[in-house]
Protein backbone atom coordinates (compact mmCIF):
# COMPACT_ATOMS: atom_id res chain seq x y z
CA UNK A 1 0.00 0.00 0.00
CA UNK A 2 1.25 3.46 -0.95
CA UNK A 3 1.18 6.63 1.13
CA UNK A 4 0.03 10.04 -0.03
CA UNK A 5 0.23 13.44 1.66
CA UNK A 6 -3.19 15.10 1.79
CA UNK A 7 -2.82 18.88 1.95
CA UNK A 8 -6.57 19.48 1.71
CA UNK A 9 -7.99 22.96 1.18
CA UNK A 10 -7.09 26.18 2.94
CA UNK A 11 -8.80 27.77 5.89
CA UNK A 12 -8.92 31.51 6.42
CA UNK A 13 -5.28 31.89 5.41
CA UNK A 14 -2.75 29.84 3.42
CA UNK A 15 -1.15 27.19 5.64
CA UNK A 16 2.45 27.53 6.76
CA UNK A 17 5.21 24.95 6.56
CA UNK A 18 3.81 23.23 3.49
CA UNK A 19 7.07 23.33 1.54
CA UNK A 20 8.79 21.44 4.35
CA UNK A 21 5.93 18.91 4.47
CA UNK A 22 6.17 18.26 0.74
CA UNK A 23 9.96 17.96 0.82
CA UNK A 24 9.73 15.43 3.64
CA UNK A 25 7.12 13.38 1.78
CA UNK A 26 9.33 13.29 -1.31
CA UNK A 27 12.42 12.34 0.71
CA UNK A 28 10.68 9.69 2.81
CA UNK A 29 9.24 7.70 -0.06
CA UNK A 30 5.62 8.86 -0.11
CA UNK A 31 3.96 8.10 -3.43
CA UNK A 32 1.73 11.13 -3.94
CA UNK A 33 0.75 14.66 -2.99
CA UNK A 34 -2.91 15.71 -3.08
CA UNK A 35 -4.72 19.03 -2.77
CA UNK A 36 -8.41 19.86 -2.45
CA UNK A 37 -10.87 22.71 -2.85
CA UNK A 38 -14.09 23.85 -1.19
CA UNK A 39 -15.18 27.48 -1.70
CA UNK A 40 -11.93 29.37 -1.18
CA UNK A 41 -8.59 28.07 -2.41
CA UNK A 42 -8.57 26.03 -5.61
CA UNK A 43 -6.91 22.65 -6.04
CA UNK A 44 -4.71 23.18 -9.10
CA UNK A 45 -2.70 26.25 -8.07
CA UNK A 46 -1.29 24.89 -4.77
CA UNK A 47 -0.57 21.58 -6.49
CA UNK A 48 1.48 23.33 -9.16
CA UNK A 49 3.18 25.69 -6.69
CA UNK A 50 4.30 23.11 -4.15
CA UNK A 51 4.64 20.32 -6.67
CA UNK A 52 7.25 22.25 -8.65
CA UNK A 53 9.93 21.27 -6.12
CA UNK A 54 9.20 17.56 -6.48
CA UNK A 55 10.48 15.14 -9.07
CA UNK A 56 8.93 11.83 -8.08
CA UNK A 57 5.63 12.33 -6.25
CA UNK A 58 2.41 11.83 -8.15
CA UNK A 59 0.38 15.04 -8.01
CA UNK A 60 -3.34 14.68 -7.52
CA UNK A 61 -6.51 16.61 -6.78
CA UNK A 62 -8.95 15.28 -4.22
CA UNK A 63 -11.10 16.71 -5.33
CA UNK A 64 -11.73 19.19 -8.14
CA UNK A 65 -15.38 20.25 -8.10
CA UNK A 66 -16.80 19.58 -11.55
CA UNK A 67 -19.25 22.46 -11.53
CA UNK A 68 -16.48 25.00 -10.96
CA UNK A 69 -15.10 24.64 -14.48
CA UNK A 70 -16.29 23.34 -17.82
CA UNK A 71 -15.07 19.84 -18.68
CA UNK A 72 -12.76 21.26 -21.36
CA UNK A 73 -11.28 23.67 -18.82
CA UNK A 74 -10.61 20.84 -16.36
CA UNK A 75 -8.93 18.89 -19.15
CA UNK A 76 -6.75 21.93 -20.01
CA UNK A 77 -5.60 22.21 -16.39
CA UNK A 78 -4.73 18.52 -16.23
CA UNK A 79 -3.06 18.48 -19.66
CA UNK A 80 -0.92 21.52 -18.86
CA UNK A 81 0.16 20.33 -15.42
CA UNK A 82 0.89 16.86 -16.73
CA UNK A 83 3.37 18.33 -19.22
CA UNK A 84 5.01 20.52 -16.57
CA UNK A 85 5.44 17.60 -14.18
CA UNK A 86 6.58 14.98 -16.63
CA UNK A 87 3.42 12.91 -16.49
CA UNK A 88 2.67 12.75 -12.77
CA UNK A 89 -0.91 14.08 -12.59
CA UNK A 90 -3.86 12.22 -11.10
CA UNK A 91 -7.12 14.03 -11.81
CA UNK A 92 -9.49 13.55 -8.89
CA UNK A 93 -12.98 15.01 -9.33
CA UNK A 94 -16.35 15.06 -7.62
CA UNK A 95 -19.81 16.62 -7.86
CA UNK A 96 -19.70 18.44 -4.48
CA UNK A 97 -23.19 19.27 -3.13
CA UNK A 98 -26.16 21.49 -4.01
CA UNK A 99 -25.30 24.28 -1.58
CA UNK A 100 -21.89 24.77 -3.19
CA UNK A 101 -22.85 23.97 -6.78
CA UNK A 102 -25.89 26.23 -6.87
CA UNK A 103 -24.89 28.75 -4.21
CA UNK A 104 -21.23 29.26 -5.10
CA UNK A 105 -20.85 28.23 -8.74
CA UNK A 106 -24.36 29.17 -9.87
CA UNK A 107 -24.90 25.87 -11.66
CA UNK A 108 -27.77 23.37 -11.44
CA UNK A 109 -27.09 20.32 -9.30
CA UNK A 110 -29.66 17.92 -10.73
CA UNK A 111 -28.67 14.54 -12.16
CA UNK A 112 -25.12 14.41 -10.75
CA UNK A 113 -24.44 10.91 -12.09
CA UNK A 114 -25.31 11.84 -15.67
CA UNK A 115 -23.27 15.03 -15.36
CA UNK A 116 -20.29 13.08 -14.09
CA UNK A 117 -20.43 10.66 -16.98
CA UNK A 118 -20.46 13.55 -19.48
CA UNK A 119 -17.58 15.36 -17.78
CA UNK A 120 -15.40 12.26 -17.75
CA UNK A 121 -16.18 11.49 -21.38
CA UNK A 122 -15.37 15.02 -22.57
CA UNK A 123 -12.09 15.11 -20.64
CA UNK A 124 -11.06 11.78 -22.12
CA UNK A 125 -11.89 13.07 -25.61
CA UNK A 126 -9.71 16.16 -25.05
CA UNK A 127 -6.78 14.09 -23.81
CA UNK A 128 -7.06 11.42 -26.49
CA UNK A 129 -6.99 14.12 -29.17
CA UNK A 130 -8.29 11.69 -31.78
CA UNK A 131 -10.99 13.99 -33.17
CA UNK A 132 -12.67 17.35 -32.48
CA UNK A 133 -14.50 17.17 -29.17
CA UNK A 134 -18.28 16.84 -29.28
CA UNK A 135 -20.94 15.94 -26.75
CA UNK A 136 -24.65 15.37 -27.34
CA UNK A 137 -25.56 15.20 -23.66
CA UNK A 138 -27.87 17.77 -22.07
CA UNK A 139 -25.46 18.96 -19.37
CA UNK A 140 -22.39 19.96 -21.36
CA UNK A 141 -23.39 20.09 -25.05
CA UNK A 142 -20.52 20.70 -27.44
CA UNK A 143 -20.79 22.72 -29.59
CA UNK A 144 -23.26 24.74 -27.54
CA UNK A 145 -26.38 25.69 -29.49
CA UNK A 146 -28.80 26.57 -26.70
CA UNK A 147 -30.24 29.88 -25.46
CA UNK A 148 -27.91 32.79 -26.14
CA UNK A 149 -25.89 30.91 -28.73
CA UNK A 150 -24.86 32.85 -31.85
CA UNK A 151 -24.57 29.61 -33.81
CA UNK A 152 -20.86 29.82 -34.58
CA UNK A 153 -19.50 27.15 -32.25
CA UNK A 154 -17.46 24.40 -33.87
CA UNK A 155 -15.87 21.23 -32.55
CA UNK A 156 -12.19 21.72 -31.69
CA UNK A 157 -9.13 19.64 -30.86
CA UNK A 158 -6.61 20.76 -28.28
CA UNK A 159 -3.79 22.83 -29.76
CA UNK A 160 -1.40 21.16 -27.33
CA UNK A 161 -0.67 17.48 -27.81
CA UNK A 162 -1.13 15.83 -24.39
CA UNK A 163 1.91 14.20 -22.85
CA UNK A 164 -0.30 11.29 -21.85
CA UNK A 165 -3.51 10.63 -23.77
CA UNK A 166 -5.13 8.91 -20.80
CA UNK A 167 -4.40 10.69 -17.50
CA UNK A 168 -5.77 8.70 -14.52
CA UNK A 169 -9.17 9.95 -13.40
CA UNK A 170 -10.26 9.20 -9.86
CA UNK A 171 -13.73 10.13 -8.61
CA UNK A 172 -15.01 11.06 -5.19
CA UNK A 173 -18.23 9.11 -4.60
CA UNK A 174 -20.34 8.28 -1.56
CA UNK A 175 -23.68 6.68 -2.44
CA UNK A 176 -24.36 3.22 -3.98
CA UNK A 177 -25.11 4.44 -7.52
CA UNK A 178 -22.22 6.89 -7.55
CA UNK A 179 -19.72 4.32 -6.27
CA UNK A 180 -20.89 1.78 -8.85
CA UNK A 181 -20.54 4.32 -11.66
CA UNK A 182 -17.07 5.22 -10.39
CA UNK A 183 -16.00 1.58 -10.60
CA UNK A 184 -17.37 1.51 -14.15
CA UNK A 185 -15.92 4.68 -15.69
CA UNK A 186 -12.97 5.77 -13.52
CA UNK A 187 -9.45 4.58 -12.79
CA UNK A 188 -9.74 5.04 -9.05
CA UNK A 189 -12.02 6.01 -6.19
CA UNK A 190 -11.52 8.62 -3.46
CA UNK A 191 -13.93 7.73 -0.65
CA UNK A 192 -14.32 10.32 2.08
CA UNK A 193 -15.23 8.07 5.02
CA UNK A 194 -13.94 4.65 4.01
CA UNK A 195 -12.92 2.64 7.07
CA UNK A 196 -12.05 -0.99 7.85
CA UNK A 197 -15.44 -1.52 9.52
CA UNK A 198 -17.44 0.06 6.70
CA UNK A 199 -15.42 -1.47 3.85
CA UNK A 200 -17.80 -4.39 3.39
CA UNK A 201 -20.68 -2.03 2.65
CA UNK A 202 -18.95 -0.76 -0.49
CA UNK A 203 -17.90 -4.07 -2.03
CA UNK A 204 -21.23 -4.94 -3.76
CA UNK A 205 -21.44 -1.40 -5.16
CA UNK A 206 -17.93 -1.66 -6.58
CA UNK A 207 -18.59 -5.14 -7.96
CA UNK A 208 -21.68 -3.85 -9.76
CA UNK A 209 -19.59 -1.23 -11.55
CA UNK A 210 -16.76 -3.60 -12.45
CA UNK A 211 -19.31 -6.03 -13.94
CA UNK A 212 -20.85 -3.49 -16.30
CA UNK A 213 -20.17 -3.80 -20.01
CA UNK A 214 -17.28 -1.56 -21.03
CA UNK A 215 -15.94 -1.06 -17.51
CA UNK A 216 -12.41 0.36 -17.68
CA UNK A 217 -10.93 -1.43 -14.70
CA UNK A 218 -11.20 -4.47 -12.48
CA UNK A 219 -10.30 -4.89 -8.83
CA UNK A 220 -6.78 -5.80 -9.90
CA UNK A 221 -5.95 -2.40 -11.39
CA UNK A 222 -8.47 -0.05 -9.77
CA UNK A 223 -7.07 2.27 -7.11
CA UNK A 224 -8.78 3.13 -3.83
CA UNK A 225 -7.29 6.17 -2.11
CA UNK A 226 -8.73 6.56 1.38
CA UNK A 227 -8.12 9.67 3.46
CA UNK A 228 -7.42 9.47 7.17
CA UNK A 229 -5.35 11.12 9.88
CA UNK A 230 -2.47 8.95 11.04
CA UNK A 231 -0.76 9.91 14.28
CA UNK A 232 1.72 7.93 16.33
CA UNK A 233 1.21 8.38 20.09
CA UNK A 234 3.23 7.42 23.13
CA UNK A 235 0.61 4.96 24.28
CA UNK A 236 -2.78 3.51 23.41
CA UNK A 237 -4.39 5.07 26.46
CA UNK A 238 -4.48 8.75 27.47
CA UNK A 239 -2.24 9.97 24.65
CA UNK A 240 -4.36 8.28 22.01
CA UNK A 241 -7.57 9.46 23.64
CA UNK A 242 -6.40 13.06 23.49
CA UNK A 243 -5.90 12.78 19.74
CA UNK A 244 -9.32 11.18 19.25
CA UNK A 245 -10.95 14.01 21.18
CA UNK A 246 -9.16 16.56 18.98
CA UNK A 247 -10.53 14.86 15.85
CA UNK A 248 -14.16 14.81 16.98
CA UNK A 249 -15.05 18.42 16.00
CA UNK A 250 -14.21 17.65 12.38
CA UNK A 251 -16.45 14.56 12.43
CA UNK A 252 -19.27 16.63 13.94
CA UNK A 253 -18.81 19.24 11.20
CA UNK A 254 -19.20 16.73 8.38
CA UNK A 255 -22.02 14.84 10.09
CA UNK A 256 -24.00 17.88 11.14
CA UNK A 257 -22.91 20.97 9.29
CA UNK A 258 -21.80 20.13 5.76
CA UNK A 259 -24.43 20.74 3.10
CA UNK A 260 -28.08 21.61 3.45
CA UNK A 261 -30.10 19.96 6.20
CA UNK A 262 -32.12 18.12 3.56
CA UNK A 263 -29.08 17.13 1.47
CA UNK A 264 -26.08 16.39 3.66
CA UNK A 265 -24.54 13.49 1.75
CA UNK A 266 -21.86 13.01 4.41
CA UNK A 267 -24.54 12.53 7.06
CA UNK A 268 -26.06 9.78 4.93
CA UNK A 269 -22.70 8.00 4.80
CA UNK A 270 -22.49 8.00 8.59
CA UNK A 271 -26.02 6.58 8.71
CA UNK A 272 -25.05 3.79 6.32
CA UNK A 273 -22.05 3.14 8.56
CA UNK A 274 -24.43 2.37 11.42
CA UNK A 275 -24.52 5.67 13.31
CA UNK A 276 -28.06 6.71 12.45
CA UNK A 277 -28.91 6.87 16.13
CA UNK A 278 -26.94 10.09 16.56
CA UNK A 279 -26.85 11.80 13.15
CA UNK A 280 -30.13 13.72 13.44
CA UNK A 281 -29.28 15.02 16.89
CA UNK A 282 -25.73 15.98 15.88
CA UNK A 283 -27.11 17.89 12.91
CA UNK A 284 -29.79 19.58 15.01
CA UNK A 285 -27.27 20.76 17.59
CA UNK A 286 -24.67 21.79 15.02
CA UNK A 287 -27.08 23.85 12.96
CA UNK A 288 -28.35 25.49 16.15
CA UNK A 289 -24.84 26.72 16.89
CA UNK A 290 -24.28 24.22 19.70
CA UNK A 291 -21.14 22.75 18.22
CA UNK A 292 -19.67 21.64 21.53
CA UNK A 293 -22.76 19.62 22.36
CA UNK A 294 -22.78 18.14 18.86
CA UNK A 295 -19.13 17.16 19.19
CA UNK A 296 -19.76 15.53 22.55
CA UNK A 297 -22.10 13.03 20.88
CA UNK A 298 -19.42 11.68 18.53
CA UNK A 299 -18.40 8.25 19.86
CA UNK A 300 -14.79 7.20 20.33
CA UNK A 301 -15.20 4.05 18.25
CA UNK A 302 -16.32 6.02 15.19
CA UNK A 303 -13.32 8.33 15.30
CA UNK A 304 -11.00 5.41 15.99
CA UNK A 305 -12.40 3.58 12.96
CA UNK A 306 -12.03 6.62 10.69
CA UNK A 307 -8.41 7.34 11.58
CA UNK A 308 -5.20 5.54 12.53
CA UNK A 309 -4.04 6.65 15.96
CA UNK A 310 -1.94 4.84 18.52
CA UNK A 311 1.41 3.39 19.48
CA UNK A 312 3.79 2.26 16.71
CA UNK A 313 2.70 -1.38 16.97
CA UNK A 314 -0.97 -0.40 16.95
CA UNK A 315 -0.46 1.86 13.94
CA UNK A 316 1.24 -0.91 11.96
CA UNK A 317 -1.58 -3.29 12.79
CA UNK A 318 -4.24 -0.76 11.77
CA UNK A 319 -2.51 0.09 8.50
CA UNK A 320 -2.49 -3.62 7.65
CA UNK A 321 -6.23 -3.75 8.31
CA UNK A 322 -6.86 -0.88 5.90
CA UNK A 323 -4.73 -2.56 3.25
CA UNK A 324 -6.58 -5.85 3.64
CA UNK A 325 -9.84 -4.14 2.69
CA UNK A 326 -8.48 -3.13 -0.71
CA UNK A 327 -7.07 0.33 -0.04
CA UNK A 328 -4.17 0.96 -2.43
CA UNK A 329 -3.21 4.42 -1.12
CA UNK A 330 -3.62 6.06 2.27
CA UNK A 331 -3.91 9.84 1.96
CA UNK A 332 -2.59 11.16 5.26
CA UNK A 333 -3.21 14.59 6.75
CA UNK A 334 0.18 15.03 8.42
CA UNK A 335 0.76 18.50 9.89
CA UNK A 336 4.55 18.73 10.19
CA UNK A 337 7.62 17.38 8.43
CA UNK A 338 8.52 15.54 11.63
CA UNK A 339 5.17 13.72 11.50
CA UNK A 340 5.89 12.67 7.92
CA UNK A 341 9.29 11.33 8.93
CA UNK A 342 7.82 9.55 11.95
CA UNK A 343 5.15 7.86 9.83
CA UNK A 344 7.76 6.74 7.32
CA UNK A 345 9.94 5.34 10.11
CA UNK A 346 7.11 3.47 11.82
CA UNK A 347 5.81 1.97 8.57
CA UNK A 348 9.24 1.22 7.19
Amino acid sequence: MKLGLQLGYWGAQPPSGVAELVAAAEAEGFDALFTAEAWGSDAFTPLAWWGRETSRLRLGTSIVQMSGRSPASIAMHALTLDHLTGGRVVLGMGVSGPQVVEGWYGQPFEKPLARTREVVDIIRQVLAREAPVTNDGPHHPLPYAGPGSVGLGKPLKSIVHPLRPDIPIWLGAEGPKNVAQTAEIADGWIPIFYTPQSAGMYQPWLDEGFAREGARRSRDDFEIAATCHLQVTEDDGPAKQAVLEALKPSVALYMGGMGAKEANFHKRVFERMGHGDITDRVQELFLAGKRGEATALIPDDLVDDMHIVGSPDAVRERVAQWEETGVSTLLLSCRTADEVRQVAEVLG
